[in-house]
């Protein structure tokens, strides 16, 4: 005999599925209000770092990040309450967002000067990934994660013939421009070739030689191509693994008839109607 649920349980699946769910009409209204609180949260984090915004509307804006913390912190609540092994959320990657991004408020109330910790709130962005926890999203999120770490090696040997290289050539630009316009030693000429390399140009270091202006030159070419090596590199790796995950899903073959050549993303066997298992 099936034993009756309390109100307490009942309580918690209730809570379950709007939060977590997503197919339901409540689940999909909470994460729109979720989306929107997350990004008014950013919003007013930064229309508080405007000094005469922040002098002319403080208690409106401190209202408001108020009511959202404490939103906020019911949410994390709820999410404890009615999460199946809540230890798994508390200590995974979100739960500790989430609890990182209302802590800065109630801080503030113990120690002086911890309000500097409010932009700690823009954290809350990176909840956008969850509550935007479709299958077409965690799938490329899957595959961005594989082709870089599939990439590091590469890029860690690039990233060090980009050291040896701008070690080098610091050396050389110390000797041609020497004392000139911030040429004072080799670290500030290494430093002068990594802004190069990068393309970012501060301006604060410049040659004045026509050698220098010549090395220059070429560094500056050079930068271009450095950019783009380990973007292609990463690149290559995604495209690959792409192109590894369709083949492997149209391959799949339905388990009771045999049957393959299903599209990507197929639920039920096309020729018996069968249910094809996840590989």
């Amino acid at each position: 005999m099936r034993e009756d649920k309390s109100k307490w349980d009942v309580f918690k699946q209730r809570v379950h599925i709007i939060i977590y769910g997503v197919n339901t009409f409540y689940g999909k209204l909470f994460d729109v209000v979720l989306l929107g609180l997350i990004f008014l949260s950013v919003l007013l984090v930064m229309l508080e770092s405007v000094k005469s915004l922040d002098e002319k509307y403080h208690t409106f804006l401190y209202i408001s990040e108020w009511a959202i913390t404490v939103f906020f912190t019911i949410e994390y609540i709820l999410r404890i309450i009615s999460a199946k092994k809540w230890k798994e959320y508390v200590f995974s990657f979100y739960g500790i967002i989430d609890l990182v991004a209302v802590l800065p408020m109630y801080l503030s109330f113990f120690i002086p000067g911890s309000q500097v910790l409010a932009v700690v709130r823009a954290l809350r962005l990176l909840r956008l990934f969850r509550v935007l926890n479709l299958v077409q999203f965690t799938g490329q999120e899957s595959h961005l994660k594989l082709a870089i770490r599939a990439s590091r090696r590469k890029i860690t040997v690039f990233v060090y013939f980009v050291i040896i290289v701008s070690c080098l050539l610091g050396a050389l630009m110390y000797v041609v421009e020497k004392g000139e316009n911030g040429f004072q030693s080799i670290p500030d000429s290494i430093y002068w070739v990594i802004v190069t390399l990068t393309t970012v140009g501060f301006g604060d270091i410049t040659p004045v030689t026509a050698l220098g202006k010549i090395i220059a030159s070429m560094i500056m070419v050079m930068g271009y191509g450095i950019i783009a090596v380990p973007t292609g590199i990463v690149t290559a790796e995604y495209t690959s693994i792409s192109l590894d995950e369709k083949k492997k899903r149209k391959d799949r073959a339905c388990s009771r008839c045999g049957k393959s050549g299903h599209k990507e993303r197929s639920v039920f066997c096309y020729n018996c109607g069968f249910e094809l298992e996840d590989e």
